[in-house]
């Protein structure tokens, strides 16, 4: 089966000559949540606007469920739901109105029961008859989200979704965003909160300068990527790695009162029972030993700063 969203060589050139996508390439699987990482510039925008026929690109093509973004512009995007960045809504409007008119506009019928099982499934039922002006910055973004899933749409845009959004409501919202993953929705996030990512997301692509620099699995990202460190914490601070320690990569830490250790978790060996032989034999005495595998977050910083070497 084909990918439900197939992005290729997708380039857009500004006015003035500035590259915001330089020849993006993208398959998304159907059901799949997929998170879309990187900084400011990026180019994460462009390329959803691009994908939603906001934006017409330079050159290139995508389709979204074999619909060409361009040539079958109403196909494609009757498949498509965006929530976006910016908090657009018609402020002295009821919220089952102002999502009941979206569906209207993709030239649906009203449907009562799926309204009533959408704003239950986004906890706004109970603020259903409320005007926009009364709710609050997060119930606000609920109803972008219900606007953007009136239509019934298979691919789902989420851009910057929990932007200014405590972190309570942003847990909530994770898991509405599962539910509708287990219902099918494909789901692509853009985020500049890494523990979202790192929470809900099946595939993680990263993005810099217009272009992606990666995108895989995330847990085989972070086993494959993720540095492991094992930080000894020591009876007695030391000033300095002993001399008889300076052939492993270790680093002093809280102020002389541990090492860390940092070693490839897929090396044949990873030279710990050597390390703490070692040590023992120098005369340095642990309290305490643990260990810390590199997060998402980690991991992407590395891979946006080598980009920008």
């Amino acid at each position: 089966m084909a990918p439900i969203l197939q992005v290729k060589n997708l380039k857009k050139t500004y006015e003035g000559g500035f590259e915001a996508l330089k020849g993006v390439n993208l398959d998304i699987e159907e059901g799949e949540i997929l998170a879309l990482l990187g900084p400011n510039g990026a180019g994460k925008t462009t390329l959803i606007s691009t994908l939603c026929g906001i934006t017409i690109p330079t050159s290139g093509q995508a389709t979204v469920g074999g619909y060409d973004v361009q040539h079958d512009y109403r196909a494609a995007r009757g498949m498509i739901g965006l929530v976006p960045q910016d908090i657009s809504l018609e402020p002295f409007e009821k919220v089952k109105n102002t999502v009941g008119l979206t569906r209207g506009l993709f030239g649906k019928r009203r449907d009562d029961a799926l309204m009533e099982r959408l704003l239950k499934q986004l906890s706004l039922w109970d603020k259903r008859d409320s005007k926009v002006n009364e709710l609050s910055g997060g119930m606000k973004r609920r109803v972008l989200i219900a606007k953007a899933l009136i239509h019934e749409p298979r691919v789902l845009f989420l851009d910057e979704p929990t932007a200014g959004v405590d972190v309570e409501l942003r847990k909530d919202m994770w898991e509405v965003v599962a539910d509708l993953k287990k219902q099918g929705v494909t789901i692509i996030l853009t985020t500049h909160y890494i523990e979202e990512a790192e929470a809900i997301a099946d595939r993680v692509a990263v993005i810099s300068h217009g272009e992606i620099l990666l995108i895989e699995d995330k847990d085989k990202l972070m086993s494959r990527m993720g540095r492991k460190q094992l930080k000894i914490e020591l009876r007695e601070p030391v000033s300095e790695v002993p001399d008889a320690l300076k052939g492993y990569d270790l680093e002093l830490a809280d102020d002389g009162a541990a090492l860390v250790y940092t070693y490839d978790t897929h090396a044949d060996r990873t030279g710990i029972t050597r390390l703490l032989a070692d040590l023992s034999a120098a005369g340095i005495v642990m309290r305490d030993l643990s260990t810390r595998q590199d997060s998402l977050e980690q991991i992407f910083v590395s891979l946006v700063k080598e980009d920008a070497a």
